[in-house]
């Protein structure tokens, strides 16, 4: 409502300082209580004193109508009280008066000195009263019983309003207090709220990162290697058939190999989950490293030509992830598709943790396959070095030559991911990883990992 009582726009109560109608209510009827109150006392004064009726009763009213303003001004109430104590007027005034002021953010020390006003006033006068009543004089009481009862009466009209009014303050303090520590709890658990949303975003994001970079690995290279050797067999059925049937054998191989792979890796992101979502997404995750870890040895082992022979897959065909001993397979199979390539190996061979061994089993299988991509007819060399704490890999290829590419050999298609899949792999363990061209025109990619990732990252 607004100032004159109307109703607003919001449905919220306003008027004047009122902000809600039984506090209106409330107050109005106090009011009338204390200017009857005062009234009543005011006839008894003027019959004490001889003074007219009506020059002391509506005065009197008037004061105690004074209670309509006790919200707004409490100071104001607590004097007039004090104003119409002589006449034995305003009790009703006092109580209500000092107790709202009790209530309020006014000083302890003025609220004090008020009581204290109010309280010697309602002695004194209380004293007056009971020396000057003809009923008690007549009576034998001791000496000491007049201002004893004034005294009681003094404290009876000041300390409890008083000290209503603190407690009441002090449970408003507590509750404002309690609501603003509810909303600063109900923010931060927005902010928490905000925060846990953006991490999700963010995990959602390097799962999505992550299952790119294992189908890359899963998938990727050995379609390279279909793509270069259909692109033999195009080059060599008119003058070698039975190679030419050799090639296209292999190129089946690879291709049914990748495709179930493929499908296996789909079935895991498609099905649906068991338990918690966190748990899910793990158990996912962990279900394609270890599809994209056991590609590694068995590209290697299908790879081979028949003249090779077959050879079962290693331990990662058994499901464990690739390991640095496979190599000279990975190699083997480039060599298989026309590439000149050469591998060395420095220092003893280690047991390394399994991821450290199939990052390191990774960059060197995407930089192979990013020759095959972008260098096809240069010599490539791979070295592995087994050093104190680390182990690193390069593969460097020279530079290539234009017109070692045939017209109508095949292309291959390039997504731009392969080096980027590499530094994430390679900086997840706590390694170095570089890569840019030579200065004779080549390509190399190095990538020094520690062996103990864990520790390293915790030290």
């Amino acid at each position: 409502m607004d100032a004159k009582g109307a109703p607003t726009a919001g449905g919220d109560f306003r008027l004047l300082w009122w902000t809600r109608r039984r506090s209106v209510a409330l107050d109005a009827g106090l009011a009338v209580v204390s200017a009857v109150e005062c009234a009543v006392q005011g006839v008894g004064f003027a019959d004490r004193t001889g003074l007219p009726v009506g020059l002391v009763v509506v005065p009197g009213a008037l004061a105690g109508l004074a209670l309509l303003v006790r919200r707004r001004w409490p100071l104001a109430v607590i004097l007039i009280s004090i104003a119409v104590l002589p006449a034995n007027m305003g009790a009703v005034l006092a109580l209500v008066g000092l107790y709202t002021l009790a209530t309020t953010d006014a000083p302890r020390r003025v609220i004090a000195a008020l009581a204290c006003m109010e309280g010697l006033g309602t002695v004194i006068v209380t004293y007056l009263l009971l020396d000057n009543d003809p009923a008690i004089r007549e009576q034998a009481v001791p000496v000491w019983f007049r201002p004893l009862v004034a005294l009681l009466f003094g404290v009876a009209s000041v300390v409890p309003p008083v000290l209503l009014g603190m407690y009441v303050r002090a449970r408003r303090r507590l509750v404002e207090t309690l609501r603003d520590r509810a909303l600063g709890l109900e923010r931060e658990l927005g902010l928490l709220a905000e925060r846990a949303e953006e991490r999700a975003e963010w995990a959602r994001d390097e799962e999505r990162r992550r299952i790119a970079r294992e189908m890359h690995d899963v998938v990727a290279h050995r379609v390279s290697l279909m793509v270069v050797h259909a692109a033999a067999v195009q080059a060599v059925a008119p003058k070698d058939p039975e190679k030419a049937a050799r090639n296209a054998s292999l190129i089946g191989d690879m291709g049914r190999q990748a495709l179930t792979e493929l499908r296996t890796m789909l079935g895991v992101l498609r099905a649906a989950p068991a338990g918690p979502t966190g748990a899910s997404d793990a158990s996912r995750a962990s279900r394609l490293a270890e599809i994209a870890s056991g590609a590694g040895q068995g590209e290697a082992a299908e790879a081979r030509t028949p003249d090779e022979g077959r050879q079962p897959p290693g331990p990662a065909g058994n499901g464990e992830g690739p390991r640095l001993t496979g190599l000279r397979a990975l190699v083997e199979e480039s060599r298989a598709a026309g590439m000149r390539v050469e591998l060395a190996v420095e220092g003893e061979h280690r047991d390394y943790p399994e991821q450290v061994e199939s990052t390191a089993y990774r960059v060197v299988q995407e930089a192979l396959t990013n020759v095959h991509k972008h260098a096809a007819g240069a010599a490539a060399w791979v070295r592995l070095a087994h050093r104190d704490g680390e182990v690193a890999v390069q593969v460097r290829n020279e530079a290539p030559d234009g017109a070692a590419r045939r017209p109508d050999e095949a292309r291959l298609p390039s997504g731009g991911n392969g080096l980027v899949g590499m530094r994430e792999r390679v900086t997840a363990l706590g390694g170095g990883f570089v890569s840019g061209p030579t200065d004779e025109g080549g390509f190399r990619v190095s990538a020094v990992i520690p062996d103990r990732p864990g520790e390293r990252a915790g030290g």
